[in-house]
């Protein structure tokens, strides 16, 4: 029996040895003499272990070269990705060169309009001074001018302060006695007290303006300049108190001789005299261009509309009176100021 033991041992020793020589398995390991003492069980796990291992060693060595290419590739595609990191990171760095170079273009160029705006600051307050120097400077000669006039005003009321016009006196009458001998004849027909007083004397006579002009309806004025500004508001006193004056019976008017802004600021009164009169707050206008009434038992005396305005303010009563007549004025005023 041991004999026929060994004997299968043998066939199966044989068995074991016609294994495939082209896959190196790890039975060959094994000394013979090991193999002959295991069981027949034990070398079958054994063999079926070590094939088993064999083929995860295998699946393992697969799945590592799979890992190994796909490492590969993510190397590849990261080395690429470094490439394109690169490349845009000098795409990057080239934009930024080239925005730092605008921005100090820009810079250059703020700072550039910053010095040109200073210097167009500088000029224009020049500018501005000089045009403030300019309007002070017209403002005085403005007012140098104002005082020019006034002073010539003053001067032409002074000079005519002796005279009387006499309104009214038809052209050519003067061809028999003169001017001067219609002068007489006026106060001997309306004052024949005065027309024996020889203190009165009359300087010149002539009429204005020098030039007669046909197409004028009504005649020139009569200037009568006489020796003392006394006698004329001697004679225009009586002449108000008679109201009525008369040449060889035709209606005729004594007043005082002005220049002629002097005249145009008493017509300027002559509205709100009107209605002062009207009211019974007996206005005179006086020398040369002021207006004076009596209000509240007070005689108040206006050498300009706006100080009558300032007062008038507060006369509620005064106020109501010359309401209409003074915005016509300010109307009147606003039309002439918007023809200049």
């Amino acid at each position: 029996m041991p004999n026929n033991k060994r004997k299968n041992r043998g066939n199966k020793n044989k068995e074991v040895t016609m294994t495939p020589s082209n896959e190196d398995t790890p039975i060959q390991d094994y000394e013979d003499d090991d193999i002959e003492e295991m069981q027949e069980a034990d070398l079958k796990k054994l063999i079926r272990t070590l094939r088993s291992s064999q083929k995860q060693i295998l699946e393992l060595q697969k799945s590592l070269m799979d890992k190994i290419e796909n490492l590969s590739r993510e190397n590849e595609i990261l080395r690429r990705n470094q490439n394109e990191a690169k490349q845009l990171v000098q795409q990057e760095t080239g934009i930024v060169t080239e925005v730092k170079n605008s921005i100090d273009q820009m810079k250059n160029t703020i700072e550039s309009l910053t010095n040109r705006m200073g210097e167009a600051e500088e000029r224009i307050s020049d500018l501005e001074d000089r045009a403030q120097e300019r309007i002070q400077s017209d403002q005085r000669k403005e007012e140098e001018i104002r005082n020019l006039k006034h002073n010539v005003r003053n001067l032409q009321d002074t000079i005519k302060k002796p005279n009387i016009r006499v309104l009214g006196v038809p052209e050519g009458m003067e061809r028999e006695k003169g001017l001067e001998g219609l002068f007489s004849e006026i106060l001997a027909e309306n004052f024949p007290g005065l027309e024996k007083d020889r203190e009165i004397l009359v300087q010149e006579a002539h009429r204005t303006p020098n030039k007669h002009d046909q197409k004028r309806s009504s005649p020139r004025h009569v200037v009568i300049e006489l020796s003392t500004v006394k006698h004329k508001e001697k004679i225009l006193k009586c002449a108000r108190e008679k109201r009525q004056i008369t040449l060889r019976g035709s209606p005729i008017r004594l007043t005082a001789d002005f220049s002629s802004e002097t005249l145009q600021a008493r017509r300027e009164w002559q509205d709100i005299a009107q209605v002062l009169r009207e009211n019974n707050c007996q206005p005179r206008i006086l020398y040369p261009a002021k207006l004076s009434f009596v209000n509240e038992g007070e005689i108040k005396t206006f050498h300009s509309k706006e100080k009558l305005k300032e007062f008038v303010a507060t006369r509620p009563a005064l106020q109501k009176m010359l309401k209409d007549v003074l915005h016509t004025e300010t109307q009147k005023h606003g039309h002439q100021y918007e023809r200049r």
